[in-house]
């Protein structure tokens, strides 16, 4: 499915904010209700007496009553949020403070913090408040500075009851004041992803492409639990990680007992990967070993892990346990050798940009 898709716009003057509270598919319609006073059509083709419409979108099933929908004048329709997904997650900024050379979506050098906190601080209180889990994301969305805290503080007063996973790099959390200020927000729901791919500086630097970087994260992630906050590192598996993956391990269990959450995640094909592949690939079925040794060790320590993104056909059958279907579902395919495995089901499948460089390795499962 898409998120995004492009119409013609009639008086449509700024970029309108709504939820979907009519979908008509016999007639090619659908109502975004702005407000008690406002609403914009959303159609196949030009409806004469509708004042306010986007006409000439051809996906109209990809949009589902309660979604939460932006409309601006040059036609552009942008799902925010959708009501009928566990997958939800708000983009702050397309702006970093790294370079990460496998980065999904490099950053861009714009400054477009200001826009994403009007779009998102209309969208949050139409979010419904049933909503179980609600991403950030980025960039780095710590660079919105106040206006990050303000809308984290927005989603908690809106949602009390979300569960809000913030995905950042951390480096900023190493000024404790900001670890501070987000500690006094006190917001148990809430959990911050923050990325660790070595135990020494030198490498992780290298890989987020970023001076220091490391001591950084070190700083913040000691910082944000002295103030309660609750923590997952995420490790990103490819060539330049997995050589020291059980000493990255044995190092979080003696710096960073405290994380509740380690995600070992598979690389994904796209953003700078493609141009950095030779640099990253490999095939997860050569680090199977590595990941298993790696993840029981913490797991007998006590840490809670998870293995995101690889399909159960490469790795080995121990470790199906820790494996989830973890990639979010308008971007998750299965491989034609998947159809007949007999634990499909049970496995999260590929990205679907993953398709093209899924290895020699695949097969399906009959037993």
């Amino acid at each position: 499915m898409k998120l995004r898709t492009k119409g013609r716009a009639e008086n449509i003057n700024e970029t309108y904010i709504g939820r979907i509270e009519n979908k008509d598919l016999e007639n090619g319609l659908l109502k975004l209700l702005v407000d008690e006073n406002f609403s914009v059509t959303l159609s196949n083709e030009y409806i004469p007496d509708s004042t306010h419409q986007v006409y000439n979108i051809n996906n109209l099933t990809d949009f589902s009553v309660g979604d939460v929908v932006s409309v601006n004048s040059q036609g552009g329709v942008n799902i925010l949020f959708r009501a009928n997904s566990f997958h939800n997650t708000l983009l702050f900024t397309e702006r970093c403070n790294s370079n990460c050379l496998m980065c999904s979506q490099p950053p861009k050098d714009k400054d477009d913090t200001e826009a994403w906190f009007n779009i998102h601080s209309k969208t949050i209180p139409l979010i419904p408040k049933n909503c179980v889990e609600i991403g950030i994301s980025g960039g780095e969305p710590t660079i919105l500075g106040d206006k990050f805290f303000r809308l984290v503080e927005q989603i908690t007063d809106e949602l009390p009851e979300t569960s809000i996973h913030v995905l950042t790099n951390g480096r900023n959390f190493a000024k404790n004041h900001l670890s501070k200020r987000l500690g006094q927000i006190n917001n148990p729901n809430m959990m911050l992803g923050i990325p660790l791919y070595s135990d020494f500086y030198q490498q992780h630097d290298y890989i987020v492409q970023a001076k220091h970087a490391f001591y950084q994260t070190i700083l913040g992630l000691h910082n944000l639990n002295r103030y309660g906050i609750r923590l997952e590192l995420r490790v990103v598996l490819h060539k330049q990680t997995i050589d020291r993956l059980d000493q990255l391990s044995h190092y979080i269990y003696k710096n960073l007992p405290f994380v509740e959450h380690v995600a070992f995640m598979g690389l994904e094909y796209i953003g700078y990967t493609p141009y950095n592949f030779e640099k990253l690939w490999i095939d997860p079925y050569h680090y199977k070993d590595e990941l298993q040794k790696a993840v029981l060790y913490l797991t007998n320590k006590g840490i809670r892990v998870s293995i995101y993104n690889t399909p159960l056909c490469l790795l080995n059958k121990e470790s199906w346990v820790f494996a989830r279907k973890s990639i979010s579902d308008w971007k998750n395919e299965y491989a034609d050798e998947c159809m007949q495995c007999t634990v499909k089901e049970q496995c999260g499948g590929f990205f679907r940009w993953n398709l093209k460089t899924k290895g020699d390795f695949i097969k399906p499962i009959l037993s």
